[in-house]
């Protein structure tokens, strides 16, 4: 497969001041790229683009994902400054714990319109500027699309909609010239992990993060992230074992859930969350 050179192409990127973002925005400049950098925050935007290098190879505007007309805007000012948009991370997302059982509806709508309505409203907005270019477009979905843990409806919705939607998306812009794709990790480090890794999931649903429920290391995500898009994959899976999960999902699931899902724990798990 041939490689695509990064050096010089403009990438733009949601969530950009996340964990992953920040990460994934050096290693990118490091290959050469030009970054847009898209979140809510302007003051970390500036602080992120400042340290990234100078306004013609790093600058960050405000974009909300859940704002069609924000997000167009961002990727037109971006574009402007840069001269174009090759390729576009849908970064920005959100994790939280909750039970169908007491889960407010308004944070499942908000989970679903950031994690998936998000990415749709991102690649809509990009879709002009990345096809002029014939680029790449790429979410960042995560293993919850093969994996569906329980206390995670939400979620675990979202991510896969996102593999669903980027498959189909694929067969659109084939012709083209553009490329889809849809990055899968499991757990590793970051702010959001930080805020459940010492509830009920993290404790009895995914056993503390031992065994098959593993963190792997942030630098690992952010080496094969790049590989991703130099290499414009489909479906990328960290570590790469997963692949097996990301292409048999039909056996894979029973056999994961299985091994890795205890109904005591889970029992136990729903008691504490619903009455916490």
């Amino acid at each position: 497969m041939t490689r695509y050179d990064l050096n010089g192409r403009v990438i733009a990127i949601t969530g950009a001041t996340g964990g992953l973002g920040l990460a994934a925005a050096k290693a990118l400049r490091n290959r050469g790229a030009k970054l847009a950098l898209f979140d809510l925050n302007l003051e970390a935007l500036q602080a992120q683009a400042r340290e990234l290098g100078s306004p013609e190879v790093a600058a960050g505007w405000v974009a909300n994902v859940r704002s069609m007309d924000s997000l167009s805007a961002a990727m037109a000012a971006a574009a402007a400054h840069f001269g174009g948009i090759d390729v576009v991370i849908a970064g920005a997302g959100i994790g939280i714990a909750g039970s169908l059982e007491t889960m407010d509806p308004r944070e499942f709508d908000r989970v679903i319109d950031i994690n998936l309505n998000g990415v749709w409203r991102t690649f809509r907005a990009a879709l002009p500027h990345v096809k002029a270019r014939r680029g790449y477009l790429l979410a960042i979905s995560s293993m919850a699309a093969f994996i569906h843990s329980p206390l995670n409806v939400h979620y675990t919705a979202s991510k896969a909609g996102v593999w669903a939607m980027c498959n189909s998306a694929r067969l659109e812009l084939k012709h083209e010239g553009v490329g889809v794709g849809t990055f899968h990790p499991t757990f590793f480090k970051t702010p959001m992990m930080d805020a459940i890794v010492d509830g009920p999931c993290s404790t009895l649903v995914w056993n503390k993060h031992q065994g098959i429920w593993q963190f792997v290391a942030l630098e690992e995500v952010v080496n094969a992230l790049v590989d991703c898009i130099e290499y414009r994959r489909e479906t990328v899976t960290v570590p790469k074992r997963n692949n097996v999960v990301a292409h048999a999902p039909g056996f894979a699931r029973k056999l994961i859930e299985r091994i890795g899902f205890n109904d005591g724990r889970i029992a136990q798990a729903m008691k504490q969350h619903n009455e916490g």
